[in-house]
């Protein structure tokens, strides 16, 4: 990590938390531990190698640690209480993001992996009832093999299937790579997307009713710009 070369506090700091990726993986372990596939899955655009390398830094600098999850051989990675005190900072980030950095995303910002994760990662698997429920989500504007995609609610699990699990579906959700991004934002409330087209949700009333729930957008979808309406 690079340094300031500063003895203030401040300067030392930032040292640690203002490396590049370093927002994002500590982003990532404020939902709890995480293994490095499923880090990888959050930060897309950093390679393996250097993931691995920022992870023993801030083990070095006591801000993140190993940890070995119940009923699973591999370890995955954890905050410590130094790692957690950075967590009310990228909640703050994120709130200054959507107030004030909120835009038309440019074509490289919309990426389908990272879009998949925020949506498992964030989906409440109990909203659509108790037993086992699936949900079907097509992007009606990319190529077959990257069109469709399905996500299994089970034990208290939100899991994604890259291939047909072979269960019944309970609702089937439609729109454009870029509409649904929005919508999980929240720049465009799904209600709107529903009135517009620009999302389509299929299945029994009951569970249609139970999207928004199963979809558990986060707070900061609901902060609202202070910037000129974006035109979504």
């Amino acid at each position: 990590m690079r340094s300031y070369g500063q003895f203030c506090p401040v300067a030392k700091a930032a040292e640690v938390f203002c490396e590049r990726w370093t927002p994002l993986i500590i982003r990532e372990l404020g939902d709890g531990p995480r293994r490095f596939s499923q880090l990888q899955r959050g930060v897309p655009l950093m390679s393996p190698s250097l993931l691995s390398r920022r992870l023993k830094q801030l083990e070095a600098e006591g801000v993140v640690r190993r940890v070995h999850l119940k009923g699973e051989s591999s370890s995955a990675y954890s905050l410590t209480e130094a790692g957690r005190e950075f967590v009310p900072l990228v909640e703050t980030l994120g709130v200054w993001g959507m107030r004030w950095s909120r835009r038309e995303l440019a074509e490289h910002e919309i990426d389908m992996g990272l879009l998949l994760w925020a949506i498992e990662k964030g989906a409440d698997p109990g909203a659509l009832g108790k037993s086992r429920s699936v949900v079907q989500m097509a992007f009606d504007d990319q190529p077959a093999h990257k069109a469709t995609w399905w996500f299994v609610n089970e034990n208290a699990r939100c899991a994604l299937c890259v291939d047909d699990p072979g269960f019944d579906v309970d609702l089937y959700v439609s729109g454009s790579l870029e509409d649904v991004t929005y919508l999980v934002r929240g720049d465009v409330p799904l209600n709107r997307a529903l009135e517009e087209g620009r999302v389509e949700v299929h299945g029994s009333r009951d569970m249609r009713r139970r999207f928004a729930d199963w979809l558990n957008l986060g707070p900061l979808a609901s902060v609202a710009s202070r910037r000129e309406r974006l035109a979504v």
